[in-house]
Formats: C-alpha cells, structure tokens, sequence
C-alpha cells in the first residue's frame, strides 16, 4: 500500500457549531478510532480536523493508502474507515480513520484490476465489472494496491465470482457468492452467431 502523510489539530469542541465554523475555515472535521474503548465498551474518537484541501488527495484519487497522521505532534498510522459527502456538491463533510497496527489484521476494500484480453470480448461481447473492490483481511503491510483478476478465459454469459479467486497471504472477507465481473452478450454478437448458425445449417 501507498503511504500518505496528514497533519492534523485536535478539537476539543465537537458539536454542530463548531464544525460547521471549521468548515468555514477550510477544515474538515475527522474522528481517530482504535483499541481504546469508552466505559459502555463503544470505540473512543479522538476527535481532530485537516485541511480540505490536503484530504482532496487521499479522498478523490483510485489509490488506497496508509496514512501517517500527525495530529498535534501525536504520530498515528491509520487507514481511511468511512467518509461523508455533501448531497450536492460532494464536499468532504466528515472523515473517519480507524488507526491500525503492524500486528494486528485489517479489513479493508483492495480495487480491482481485470488483466487479459477476455475470449467473449474477443467474440463481441461486452465486459461487465460489477464491483471495484473486494474486501481482504491481512496485515496492512501485506496488502496490495489492486487485486489483479486475468479474465482471458472468460467467454460470453459466464462470470467470475470472487469464491473464484485466490490471493496469497490475503484472507477474502467479500462473500463468495458476489459476481466480480461477467460477460454480457451484444446485439451485435447476437447478430453474429445467429448468421453463422444459418450459414453452418445452410451448409449442411
């Protein structure tokens, strides 16, 4: 994985007030969640904010990344959990982190990259990505940045499940049964193999 260093400031007011005032300025509000738990057993946020202009470049990019924050002089490695878009304008509204650890596995969504020239496409069908990422538990330090799927095989009305795949050293956590990519079939490939039926039936 691609590494990404932030610099972020803590924020000790956290209330709709003062994040829409740190909007005003630039900022986005953030949350950092890790190991540490609240007396009801609930995940702690360490609430911070950066730049907007800084998060553009993690956010709105194909690339996964390890992120080297530093929040306040605090050094965190962390990965990007979950993140909040405006309706309208899809300005980043809130970004959550969740902080990882050399030891300890993650769980995180790795996009695709479809290798080969297919054999349906070859006969005039249609590639189909149905998803973009699929979702691999490893230690962060073992995961890549794409899962590279060959569909030279792949002929029209057949598909790829992820239940197919294998990676080493990655445990697949996407349920198996979900369809990575297909082969639809064209009109004009349609139109193809009626023709040749019709010629061979001539023919005989």
């Amino acid at each position: 994985m691609k590494e990404f260093a932030l610099n972020g400031k803590a924020r000790t007011e956290v209330g709709k007030k003062a994040t829409k005032e740190l909007r005003k300025q630039g900022y986005v509000p953030c949350n950092l969640y890790g190991e540490k738990k609240s007396e009801n057993g609930q995940p702690e946020a360490h609430a911070f904010a950066i730049l907007a202009s800084d998060l553009r470049k993690v956010v709105f990019t194909p690339h996964i990344y390890v992120i080297n924050l530093n929040i306040d002089g605090e050094h965190h490695t962390a990965v990007l959990k979950e993140l909040q878009f405006h309706p309208v304008t899809d300005a980043v509204l809130h970004v959550d982190f969740y902080e990882i650890h050399e030891e300890k596995p993650i769980t995180i969504g790795i996009p695709v990259r479809l290798t080969g020239l297919a054999q349906g496409v070859r006969d005039g069908g249609r590639m189909n990505l149905s998803i973009r990422k699929i979702n691999v538990t490893a230690p962060f330090q073992r995961i890549p940045e794409h899962l590279d799927v060959d569909v030279t095989d792949l002929r029209i009305g057949k598909s790829i499940k992820v239940g197919d795949l294998s990676f080493e050293g990655l445990e697949i956590a996407t349920p198996k049964e979900v369809i990575v990519c297909s082969i639809k079939m064209t009109r004009a490939a349609s139109l193809a193999s009626a023709n040749t039926e019709e010629e061979e039936a001539a023919a005989e």
